[in-house]
C-alpha cells in the first residue's frame, strides 16, 4: 500500500496510533519529518493547550500526564497520561522542537467531568487500540447506536487479530508494526493501512458500542475545520486509530454541532503531573492498561537489536541480586529467543520469547527470579517529573517546599523510611507523614512490624502514587498549608465523628501530627461524647487509643495534661459498667467482651508509665473489678478465667489462690462447656501454655477435669480446647505432650530436684552459677555486687 489517501490534496494528515505504542510512536515521528506539517492537532483536552510549552522544559520528564479536575470538587478528575513512548507525546515534541503549533482537539475537559459526575469506570481498552485513560470519559446520552443495534464493546485490536489468525491481539500488533520498523520506504504507508483496517471495521461494526465516541468525533472534527482554515492543507493529527474513519467521513457542520449543543460542563483547572510506569501497567482505574511499560520503553528507545540489548540489562539486574550469569547465558538466551521466533512464525523475538528464554537459560526453569525480571524491568520503577512552574494548587506547593526542605524525595518504587523522633528532622518528617495521614493523602503508611507503640521510632513505607496529586488537590479545600489544612480537617472530623473510639482515635491521630490548634476541639468532643456514650464496649475501644495518645505526647513533648484528666474518668466509667454488662452474656457476646477486658487491662499498664496518670488509685480500681469478675457465677467462664489470669500475671493472687479458683470451676458439678471456656479465659493467649508446663498442679487439675468429661460431652467441648491449646507454640504443645505421656502428679518437686530431670544434674552447681558474676559486673558497673549476691540466693533457692 501507498500513503496517497493520507496525501490527498487539501485533505488532513490523519495518523492513525495505538495509545502507548512505541512502534506507533517511531512511525509519528518519521512521518511528521516526511511530510512537515504546519500545525500538529492532538488527541486531548482542548483545556490543555496554555500547558504545552511547558513540555518543552528541561525539567520536563515522563511519564507524565494531564490532570484536569472540577475546581468545586477536586475529587472528580481525568487524566490524559503520556509516556516517552507514546505517540501523542513524540508529537507534541516535534511540534515544540520546530517551532510547530500544537493544540488539544478532543472534547473538552469541562464536558468530560460533568458526563462523568456518576460514572465509575475510567479505564480499560479504547475502542482505537489505546487505553482509555481518562481521555475517552465522553458520555453516552443522545448518542446514536452502533451499526450492530446492541452496546457490544468491541476490541479493534482483537478483531484484526483473530482475522489474521492470532489468539493474543498484543503478539499480532507486535509482529506487524512493532516488528516492521518504522521510517523505511514511505513514511505514511502504516498510517494507510491501518486505516483501511479500521474503516472496514467501522462500516461493520458502526461505533463499536461506544456511543460517546461520536461526540468526541464531532468536536474533533469542528477542531479540524478551524485549522485548516487557518492553515490549509498543513494540518496533521494524531489521535486513535479508530477514530481516523470518523474524522474523514464528510459531515456538515451543522450535524456535528447538533450532536454537541446541550452538553453539561463544569469549570475545570488542568495542569501537568508526575506519573509513573507501574501506574501505566495497571488496567483499571486511572491506569493504561499497558502490559510492558519498560518493554515498550526500551523498543522506543534503542537504536538497534532490542532483544540483544534487553537481555543483556536482564543479566545486569540478576547479577546484582547475586545469580549466576555469565555472558554466556546472555549469547544462549539470545540463540533460544530468536529460535522460538522462528518456531512460532514471528518476524522478530517479542517479550514471549525473550521471557521464556530467560526462564530457560537465566532462571534455571524458575519463575522467582523471572518475578523480579518482570517487576524491575518488564514493568519498572520509572516516576516523571514535571517543572516547578506548573500550575497546581497552594496545597501542593506547600508541600513540594516541605519535601524539599526535608529532603524526601517521592519515588515511584516502595522504599523504607525508618525515623529517630529524638531528632528534628525525624520528628518533622514524622508529623509531615501523619498529617499528609489525615488529610487522605496516602504517600507513607506506618510499618506495624517495625515501630513500637509510644517509641521513640517509626518506621514507614513510602510510595508516590500519581492519584495523590488528586488528593492533594482536593485537600486542597482545608487550607493553603499542609499545617492548617489538617487541623482544620481533623477539626471537622471531631464533629462529624460518629463514636467514642472515632474520637479517640482523632485525638491519637492529633498527637502523632502535632495539631495543637485542634487539639482543643477534638477534646472538646472527645469530653462530650464520653459524658454521653453509656456503652461499656464503646469506653473500653476508646480507653486504649486515649492512652496510647498519653504515651506519644510524652515522647514528642506534646502536653497530654487535658488528655490525662478524660482517660482518667472514661477508666472509673468502665470500671463501674463493666461487672453488669458482663452478666449473661453469650457465648460470643462474651468472647468479644474478653477482648475488651484484655484491651483496658493493657491500656492500663501502658498508663502506669505516664507520670501524670493517677496510677494507683486507677491500678487498684482495676484489680477489685477484676476480683469481682473472677467471683461471680453470672459471668460467663472464659471472663472468670480471663480475670483470675490476669490477676494471678499482675502478682495479686498466689499460686495456690489461682489453683484453688480452678479448681472449683472444674469442679464435677460444672458443666462441661461451662468449665473448658473458664479454661480457655485462663490459659488462653499467650503465656498461658507455661503456666500449665511449669505448675503441675494447675497441669493436673486440667488432666484430672479433661479425662472425667463423660463421652457424650466430650465431643462439645473438643473445639473449644482445640482452639485454645492449639495457639501455643510447637515447643509447649511438645512439652506438654511429655507431661501427659508420664503423666502428672507422679513426681513432685523434691523428687525431681533429686533424681534430677532429663538433660539436667541432681541439684545446683553452685560453682557453675557463680561463674557468671564477673559478667553480670561488666554489665552492670561495680554497685551491683549486694544485687549479684541476692540473685546467687535466689538461684540457689
Amino acid at each position: 500500500m501507498n500513503g496517497s489517501r493520507a496525501r490527498d490534496a487539501g485533505q488532513p494528515l490523519l495518523l492513525g496510533v495505538r495509545h502507548h505504542g512505541p512502534g506507533s510512536a517511531k512511525a509519528v515521528r518519521a512521518a511528521l519529518e516526511a511530510s512537515r506539517p504546519r500545525i500538529v492537532l492532538i488527541e486531548g483536552p482542548p483545556e490543555a493547550d496554555p500547558l504545552v510549552p511547558l513540555a518543552a522544559a528541561e525539567d520536563m520528564r515522563p511519564p507524565v500526564a494531564l490532570l484536569a479536575h472540577a475546581v468545586d470538587e477536586p475529587g472528580r478528575s481525568a487524566f490524559w497520561p503520556l509516556a516517552g513512548f507514546s505517540p501523542e507525546w513524540v508529537a507534541l515534541r516535534w511540534a515544540l522542537e520546530h517551532g510547530v503549533p500544537a493544540r488539544f482537539i478532543d472534547l473538552p475537559a469541562a464536558h468530560t467531568l460533568a458526563w462523568e459526575r456518576d460514572e465509575e469506570d475510567r479505564g480499560g481498552e479504547d475502542m482505537d487500540g489505546g487505553e482509555k485513560d481518562g481521555e475517552d470519559g465522553g458520555m453516552d446520552a443522545g448518542a446514536e447506536q452502533d451499526a450492530l443495534g446492541e452496546d457490544v464493546r468491541v476490541d479493534p485490536l482483537g478483531v484484526l487479530a483473530e482475522t489474521a489468525g492470532y489468539d493474543d491481539a498484543e503478539r499480532w500488533w507486535e509482529d506487524v508494526v512493532e516488528h516492521r520498523g518504522a521510517g523505511k520506504g514511505d513514511a505514511l504507508a502504516p498510517f494507510t493501512a491501518l486505516e483501511e483496517a479500521m474503516t472496514a471495521l467501522r462500516e461493520t461494526y458502526g461505533s463499536g458500542g461506544h456511543g460517546r465516541d461520536l461526540i468526541r468525533e464531532a468536536h474533533m472534527r469542528l477542531r479540524i475545520r478551524d485549522a485548516r482554515r487557518e492553515f490549509e492543507d498543513g494540518v496533521a493529527v494524531v489521535c486513535g486509530a479508530w477514530h481516523v474513519p470518523a474524522l474523514r467521513r464528510r459531515t456538515g457542520v451543522t450535524a456535528d454541532r447538533a450532536l454537541l449543543k446541550g452538553l453539561p460542563k463544569v469549570k475545570t483547572d488542568v495542569t501537568w503531573v508526575p506519573w509513573t510506569h507501574r501506574r501505566l501497567s495497571r488496567a483499571g482505574g486511572y491506569g493504561a492498561g499497558i502490559d510492558s511499560p519498560g518493554w515498550y520503553a526500551h523498543l522506543f528507545a534503542v537504536p538497534d537489536r532490542p532483544v540483544e540489548r534487553w537481555l543483556t540489562e536482564v543479566a545486569g539486574l540478576l547479577r546484582a541480586e547475586d545469580r549466576t550469569v555469565s555472558p554466556g547465558h546472555v549469547i544462549e538466551a539470545v540463540r533460544l529467543a530468536e529460535t522460538l521466533a522462528a518456531l512460532r512464525g514471528r518476524p522478530l523475538p517479542g517479550l514471549g520469547e525473550a521471557t521464556d528464554a530467560v526462564r530457560a537459560v537465566m532462571c534455571e526453569g524458575s519463575d522467582v527470579p523471572l518475578a523480579l525480571v518482570h517487576d524491575r524491568l518488564v514493568v519498572g520503577d520509572v516516576l516523571g517529573e514535571v517543572p516547578h512552574t506548573v500550575p497546581a494548587v497552594p496545597l501542593q506547593r506547600d508541600l513540594e517546599r516541605t519535601q524539599r526542605r526535608l529532603r524526601l524525595r517521592p519515588e515511584a518504587a516502595e522504599r523504607e523510611l525508618d525515623l529517630d523522633l529524638r531528632e528534628e528532622t525525624g520528628a518533622e518528617r514524622s508529623r509531615l507523614l501523619h498529617r499528609l495521614r489525615l488529610l487522605g493523602i496516602d504517600w507513607g503508611r506506618p510499618d506495624a512490624s517495625r515501630s513500637g507503640t509510644g517509641t521513640f521510632r517509626e518506621t514507614w513505607r513510602l510510595r508516590w502514587e500519581p492519584e495523590l496529586a488528586v488528593r492533594t488537590a482536593e485537600a486542597g479545600v482545608w487550607g493553603t498549608t499542609v499545617l492548617a489544612a489538617a487541623t482544620a480537617k481533623a477539626e471537622a472530623d471531631a464533629v462529624a465523628a460518629r463514636g467514642l473510639a472515632d474520637v479517640t482515635t482523632l485525638a491519637e491521630h492529633c498527637l502523632l501530627a502535632a495539631l495543637p490548634d485542634a487539639l482543643p476541639v477534638v477534646m472538646r468532643v472527645l469530653a462530650d461524647r464520653a459524658a454521653l456514650d453509656t456503652d461499656v464496649a464503646h469506653l473500653a475501644q476508646a480507653l486504649p487509643a486515649l492512652v496510647r495518645s498519653l504515651r506519644y505526647g510524652d515522647v514528642r513533648g506534646t502536653g497530654t495534661a487535658a488528655l490525662t484528666e478524660v482517660a482518667a474518668g472514661l477508666a472509673e466509667r468502665v470500671f463501674v459498667g463493666l461487672p453488669p454488662a458482663c452478666a449473661g452474656l453469650d457465648a460470643d457476646a462474651a468472647e468479644e467482651m474478653r477482648g475488651h477486658v484484655d484491651a483496658v487491662h493493657g491500656a492500663l499498664s501502658l498508663l502506669g508509665d505516664v507520670p501524670a496518670a493517677p496510677d494507683g488509685r486507677l491500678r487498684a480500681r482495676w484489680r477489685a473489678v477484676l476480683r469481682t469478675l473472677s467471683v461471680r457465677d453470672t459471668v460467663p467462664g472464659v471472663l472468670r478465667g480471663r480475670a483470675v489470669r490476669l490477676l494471678l500475671d499482675e502478682g495479686e493472687l498466689a499460686q495456690d489462690e489461682a489453683a484453688r479458683f480452678m479448681g472449683l470451676a472444674l469442679s464435677p458439678g460444672t458443666p462441661p462447656a461451662d468449665a473448658a471456656a473458664w479454661i480457655e479465659g485462663f490459659v488462653g493467649g499467650s503465656g498461658g501454655g507455661l503456666l500449665l508446663v511449669h505448675d503441675e498442679r494447675l497441669f493436673g487439675l486440667v488432666d484430672r477435669w479433661l479425662t472425667a468429661v463423660p463421652t457424650e460431652a466430650f465431643t462439645d467441648v473438643l473445639p473449644l480446647l482445640r482452639r485454645t491449646f492449639s495457639a501455643y507454640e510447637s515447643g509447649v504443645r511438645r512439652t506438654l505432650g511429655e507431661l501427659v505421656r508420664r503423666g502428672p502428679g507422679r513426681r513432685d518437686r523434691t523428687d525431681t530436684a533429686a533424681a534430677g530431670a532429663p538433660g539436667f544434674g541432681p541439684g545446683v552447681d553452685e560453682a557453675r552459677a557463680d561463674a557468671v558474676l564477673p559478667v553480670l559486673r561488666l554489665l552492670l558497673g561495680p554497685d551491683c555486687d549486694e544485687g549479684t549476691r541476692g540473685e546467687r540466693v535466689e538461684v540457689r533457692r
